[in-house]
């Protein structure tokens, strides 16, 4: 990194995507958080299996690392991180989550455009969890890819195993709160995780009805919010419309009277 323009920030995470090949960066994971000023920050790339036990991160916690502004990535939030740096220095209580994230939600795409922002938070007035089949091709090329990738981790990890791909695409099917209808597929690592430990324990069917009462009942009750990233390429910075992708889906249980005594 240059070292002219390095800099050190915090932040406590709330999405991490699925991971995905890079040419430059072998097996990366796209994270993003809020930081100490109450503003988005997107970290990447992020070579989350290849991390020391101690630098791995779920969400929620507290993060510090240093980073540089990436010469590819326009968007504001971005920050290119020295993955050698990051530490795990706490994590935010759940008396505190509101407070933090509930002034980044957004009514509507169309509010977060009108902002200039690259990640947003929704809370969805409705949503339905579905999922398609992966085809025997595209099981194919992600386990072979994946395999490629745990023979490149292996260089600095030799414990490090070809992740098992979810055999399933999820869907979101949600309204937003002017009503509008959407359909995106789900990119957060969480969901399809989960599927596969629930499918090894109890298989298909039920794996599924787990999943659907995870998100569609407790969390939509307790307070869901669904977290968005623009397309790297396909954005404002580049002159197009933004493209958001669906990276999150977040239990954040809405504020009571209750939380603004809790410490």
């Amino acid at each position: 990194m240059n070292e002219q323009h390095r800099q050190t920030d915090e932040c406590f995470i709330l999405i991490k995507a699925q991971p995905h090949r890079s040419s430059n960066y072998f097996e990366t994971v796209c994270c993003a958080g809020v930081g100490r000023d109450g503003k988005w920050r997107r970290q990447y790339p992020v070579p989350f299996r290849i991390l020391d036990g101690a630098q791995k991160f779920s969400r929620w916690d507290w993060i510090k690392y240093e980073y540089t502004k990436g010469k590819n990535d326009k968007r504001k939030e971005s920050q290119k991180v020295d993955a050698n740096t990051l530490e795990v220095i706490g994590s935010l209580r759940k008396s505190e989550r509101a407070n933090f994230v509930n002034p980044l939600i957004r009514s509507t795409f169309a509010e977060a455009d009108s902002k200039g922002e690259s990640l947003t938070l929704l809370r969805p007035k409705k949503i339905i969890l579905t999922y398609k089949e992966k085809s025997l091709k595209e099981l194919t090329d992600e386990t072979r890819k994946h395999a490629e990738l745990a023979n490149q981790l292996s260089f600095f990890d030799t414990t490090a195993k070809p992740i098992r791909p979810c055999p399933l695409q999820f869907i979101l099917n949600w309204t937003d709160q002017d009503g509008k209808p959407h359909r995106h597929e789900n990119d957060d690592w969480e969901t399809s995780a989960a599927y596969n430990r629930f499918e090894r324990q109890y298989g298909h069917d039920k794996a599924i009805e787990i999943l659907k009462n995870k998100y569609e009942v407790q969390y939509f009750d307790a307070g869901l919010v669904l977290g968005f990233s623009t397309h790297s390429r396909r954005n404002v910075t580049y002159g197009t419309k933004n493209q958001w992708l669906l990276v999150g889906l977040i239990r954040l249980d809405e504020a009571t009277q209750d939380d603004l005594f809790i410490g």
